[in-house]
């Protein structure tokens, strides 16, 4: 079992503390709460002609479902897509070769750098420049450009942080056996550390799933877009952005809840787990397991 070392456990009085500052922070965000209910009453929001509209199929059928299905859509080619690249140039990033090894770490790093709304913006005209998709095909392909390139170098390091995290034993066992050292980092290293890595992996999922929402820069009809659609033949933009987050809420803490039963179904299990990996030109992994400590004991034969 892991532990923190950096802090002991709190005192009677820090306890306190904390249970104090909570108190305050409740109190604090409830006020908030407050206020915004009240503004938005004081601006005719909370009238129920601006929210019946959400009781009707219309709206549902014509405007959120399909924004929403747009908005899976794109999340769900962009992380296959996010899964490839990362195992490609995660595994580049270990290689014994060092041209390989550099130019993954060229790769990785750039697209990690840059923000994925400038390359959507520059993949869009990219493609809109080069007649490369037809015209609407160019926002989606722009869409899943810029998600797929910094998710998958994000998918990258959580690879190369995993395999780094890993017993040097099993490289060395798979030397042993007469394995080239890419044969060992493909068959031995790399299944183990996707699955130390999958509650990291489905976490990541939610930040693919909300960058959809910066298609609404170049015209891609994602389920954000709708909220100006709706406010505009509805005349409540204030009620369809609220009704639109509360969407992506929901889905984002099912994948959180999903990424937590993985973790918790692992550990169970008694395998090693990454819960909070970190991405990085020297990171490397906490790794969590559930095994127990005369894991040493020598095999009997």
């Amino acid at each position: 079992m892991s532990s923190s070392v950096l802090f002991d456990a709190p005192g009677p009085k820090a306890r306190a503390r904390h249970l104090a500052l909570t108190g305050v922070g409740v109190v604090l965000i409830l006020a908030f709460l407050a206020f915004a209910l009240w503004k938005l009453g004081e601006k005719g929001n909370l009238a129920g002609e601006m929210w019946s509209p959400f009781l009707t199929g219309e709206i549902w059928f014509d405007y959120l479902i399909p924004g929403l299905i747009k908005t899976i859509e794109a999340a769900a080619l962009s992380v296959v897509l996010a899964s490839i690249f990362g195992v490609v140039f995660g595994l580049g990033r270990l290689s014994h070769n060092g041209v390989v090894r550099w130019i993954s770490t060229v790769v990785v790093e750039f697209f990690r750098s840059v923000p994925v709304l400038i390359m959507m913006i520059a993949a869009f005209y990219l493609y809109a420049n080069n007649n490369v998709f037809t015209s609407d095909i160019n926002p989606f392909a722009a869409v899943v450009t810029g998600l797929t390139l910094y998710n998958g170098s994000v998918v990258a390091e959580l690879i190369r942080s995993g395999i780094g995290s890993l017993p040097k034993g099993q490289a060395e066992a798979g030397l042993s056996i007469g394995l080239t050292r890419g044969q060992t980092l493909r068959s031995i290293q790399l299944p183990q550390a996707i699955t130390a890595m999958l509650p990291a992996l489905v976490s990541q999922l939610v930040v693919v799933l909300k960058d959809t929402a910066l298609g609404q820069i170049i015209t891609y009809p994602e389920l954000l877009t709708t909220y100006s659609q709706i406010g505009s033949y509805k005349g409540n933009i204030v009620p369809s952005m609220i009704v639109i987050a509360i969407i992506f809420i929901v889905i984002n803490y099912a994948l959180s809840r999903i990424a937590g039963y993985v973790e918790r179904r692992l550990r169970a299990r008694g395998r090693a787990t990454i819960a909070g990996a970190r991405v990085g030109t020297d990171a490397t992994a906490d790794v969590e397991s559930t095994a127990p400590d005369d894991t040493q004991t020598p095999a009997r034969y």
